[in-house]
């Protein structure tokens, strides 16, 4: 089967796996179909082969197989599904998608835009008309207020006619469609800054909105709301996490509990607080922009107050380029406040996925198995293992590195997202976070980290067989795979957050440094004045004698009454050396021969000569 076919029949089995599920009253995106196919293939307990073409009785039991599993209502691993494939296609970077909303922006103010440089006015009634689209344009480029308010629209025009009276519009219509569009923009970013400063002045700012305040009010309650939700996330997580270690091999308790549900909800609930913590750092990179730009900002228009002081006209030169750096300076502000309202509602959209955890494991089934246990946070169980470090002598085939002689170890690219692989695959899935302090094991350019200086010990023995039982667990537990971030194990089914974000960095435990002293650092005395030949001083003294029946003249002319004297100073140059590790040379032994008999034996014996090889062998060398 071609490329081509394969994607057909797939495509298909996508289609009626879908419209089967619509038919049966539950709604499923494609996206999510094509996921759970690709999950359910690789789970080898449903036996497929993917090397081997399907049959229809193969194509018939895997749409059985993915309908009952995206019908099924009571599944905390389908809910992560569905969380991490709504974090996929919803989140991107800060940079991405900044372009993007100015990207939208664009293409909604196009047909505006269009209508604005397309137009050939000549009445003046189409002059006035013309003009009103203009000051339309620029309160809806610059977002400062509604067009539709009659306020706004006359503060808009009374700010645009300071810069582009009615008598231009001869001018703008001659201009060629790309300078046009330029000049809107000016115009906007012009009129914007001017309302601004009007509002800071008291004489103005209709419809405008305080959005330094907003946004110093509303990114701490998004914190604020975040750190709760991230609260209540890990108190579940360390309760699940707690009856799993003491349930983990004691078939006498499992019969209380659904292991393999409650292994899954805690899946659901580290996913979930995965996904809060990337989106809190963005909250926190949203705040330390908005200090630095409103402290440009307001810098921004103290320079204006003072251009403008009690002065009645300003060269345009001077105050337009401070009106556009305040406009850009605003939709700065704009910008944060839209991507501040993205990441707070995908805050309040991941928590529906949360909602099996009260349903499946009530508190009234809970708190019989904590009875006699201790519920460990993360930090309290990496608590546990401090000070204690591997020993690299007992491992001389393996690379390990620790915090204090790495530099960057923090920003290492830690695999399964800083779980410890060896617990993942000897406990059956189970999560327990690791320790970098343990030490950080370097395999195949991967990074490791452990929960114990056992598990880190067993899994340096044989890294690639606990690496393989991750990826079968994996399989068996399609949500693992972003969870863990194995996307190299599982790359065709790689999220973009992760495929786009994962960069290779390298533990630095070397660095390059130089020192350098002065020649001589001890001031000397040296008179340089100092003659001990009395010959040369007395040629000094008569030179001196001489000068004083000498006078000396100067003049000036019109080239040179103008020139003075210059003088530059540099640096001297650095002494700067290397040096290398080892030096290393080889020799080989000189070939030498030696000819006997050349001389001949007369004329009544042939001449025999013999030839002798005296090089010495290289090993004698």
């Amino acid at each position: 089967m071609s490329h081509t076919q394969a994607e057909s029949v797939i495509k298909n089995i996508i289609r009626e796996i879908a419209q089967e599920c619509a038919e049966k009253g539950h709604t499923v995106s494609e996206t999510m179909v094509a996921f759970v196919v690709k999950a359910i293939v690789l789970d080898t307990r449903n036996g497929f082969n993917v090397d081997r073409v399907l049959t229809k009785n193969d194509v018939q039991k895997l749409i059985k197989l993915c309908v009952d599993r995206l019908l099924d209502t009571r599944s905390p691993s389908l809910e992560t599904i569905k969380m991490q494939l709504y974090f996929d296609m919803n989140y991107t970077s800060r940079g991405e998608f900044l372009d993007e909303h100015h990207h939208v922006l664009e293409s909604r103010l196009a047909p505006v835009s269009r209508e604005i440089t397309d137009s050939r006015a000549r009445t003046a009634e189409e002059l006035e008309s013309l003009y009103r689209k203009i000051v339309s344009y620029v309160l809806l480029r610059s977002g400062l207020g509604s067009p539709t308010d009659i306020k706004v629209v006359r503060e808009a025009t009374a700010a645009l006619q300071s810069i582009f009276p009615h008598t231009e519009l001869g001018t703008f219509l001659s201009l060629a469609k790309r300078d046009k569009e330029r000049q809107l923009k000016e115009l906007t970013m012009i009129v914007t800054g001017i309302r601004l400063f009007n509002k800071d002045c008291g004489k103005g700012g209709e419809g405008i909105d305080d959005l330094p305040v907003v946004l110093k009010e509303a990114i701490p309650a998004t914190t604020k709301h975040i750190d709760c939700e991230l609260q209540s996330s890990r108190e579940m997580m360390y309760k699940y996490t707690a009856i799993l270690e003491e349930m983990y091999g004691k078939l006498a308790k499992n019969n209380l509990v659904s292991l393999t549900q409650m292994k899954e909800t805690l899946y659901n609930a580290r996913q979930h607080e995965a996904f809060l913590n990337i989106i809190l750092s963005d909250i926190i990179t949203c705040a330390k922009q908005v200090d630095v730009i409103d402290k440009q900002y307001w810098a921004q228009m103290e320079q204006l107050r003072d251009t403008v002081r009690s002065k009645s006209a300003v060269p345009t030169a001077q105050v337009y380029p401070l009106f556009i750096s305040l406009s850009n300076l605003w939709n700065s502000f704009q910008d944060e406040i839209v991507l501040l309202s993205v990441l707070s509602n995908m805050t309040t959209n991941l928590q529906p996925f949360l909602g099996l955890h009260e349903e499946l494991f009530p508190d009234h089934i809970l708190q019989p198995l904590l009875s006699d246990l201790t519920i460990k946070t993360d930090e309290e169980r990496i608590k546990e293992s401090e000070g204690i470090h591997i020993t690299p002598s007992d491992f001389p085939t393996q690379e390990w590195y620790f915090p204090e002689n790495t530099a960057n170890y923090e920003r290492l690219p830690i695999q399964y997202r800083g779980f410890c692989g060896y617990t993942v695959a000897t406990k059956d899935g189970l999560l327990l976070p690791g320790n970098s302090n343990i030490g950080i094991l370097k395999h195949k350019e991967s990074y490791y980290i452990f929960s114990s200086i056992e598990a880190a010990s067993m899994f340096a023995r044989d890294p690639d067989h606990y690496i393989r039982l991750i990826g079968e667990k994996a399989k068996q537990c399609a949500e693992l795979i972003q969870l863990l971030e194995l996307h190299q194990q599982f790359a065709s089914i790689t999220p973009y957050s992760q495929a786009t974000e994962k960069l290779l960095m390298k533990p630095i435990t070397k660095c390059n440094s130089g020192t350098q002293t002065d020649t001589h650092f001890m001031e000397s005395n040296i008179v340089k004045s100092y003659e001990w030949n009395e010959w040369e001083l007395r040629r000094k003294a008569i030179k001196l004698t001489n000068l004083r029946q000498k006078v000396t003249h100067s003049m000036q002319t019109h080239s040179s009454h103008m020139r003075r004297e210059n003088f530059s100073q540099v640096y001297l140059p650095k002494q700067v050396s290397t040096q290398t590790k080892q030096d290393n040379s080889s020799n080989v032994p000189k070939p030498q021969v030696f000819l006997a008999g050349l001389r001949g034996c007369g004329l009544l014996k042939p001449t025999n000569m013999v030839k002798v090889n005296l090089t010495r062998d290289i090993e004698e060398s």
